[in-house]
């Protein structure tokens, strides 16, 4: 049985390819989808990729994945920079944690430059555009086969 792996994508992900491109790039959610769930297969995990605009819906999610015990994908988006009920779910998160951002967002103006959610990650992979969930996954995938939680 494939171990769990949720793959979480927060406000306005759903409109990746239209919105911003100078910033997000062209690459659809449906497209990121496609090739994350595709990795995951291959190296042996259970792929659950979903994406919300709203909080309690995300924090459900989370505490969905602490449920099943499951690892955790997460591209946060603008829950990221002050959404605390988020952060406080995925503190929950026994297993590996790793949180993606399509942009550097070191670089980015405030208040788009500090994660909360950095706090409770296992790792953070910024600015690599949508390649960052297919590292992300190989992370994961990596931490759980050398038996290392979050």
């Amino acid at each position: 049985m494939p171990h769990p792996l949720f793959v979480l994508n927060g406000s306005n992900l759903n409109l990746l390819g239209r919105r911003e491109p100078h910033l997000y790039g062209t690459t659809t959610l449906p497209e990121i989808r496609q090739r994350t769930e595709q990795l995951a297969h291959e190296l042996g995990l259970g792929c659950d990729f979903r994406q919300t605009n709203h909080e309690g819906v995300m924090v459900d999610w989370i505490q969905e994945a602490f449920e099943c015990d499951a690892a955790v994908v997460i591209n946060p988006a603008g829950f990221s920079f002050g959404c605390v009920p988020v952060l406080d779910a995925l503190k929950l998160i026994r297993k590996p944690l790793v949180e993606v951002h399509l942009t550097n967002i070191h670089r980015r103006p405030e208040p788009y430059c500090r994660s909360l959610m950095s706090q409770a990650a296992t790792g953070v992979i910024c600015g690599l555009g949508p390649i960052g969930y297919l590292l992300a996954v190989r992370a994961v995938a990596d931490a759980l086969e050398d038996g290392r939680d979050a």
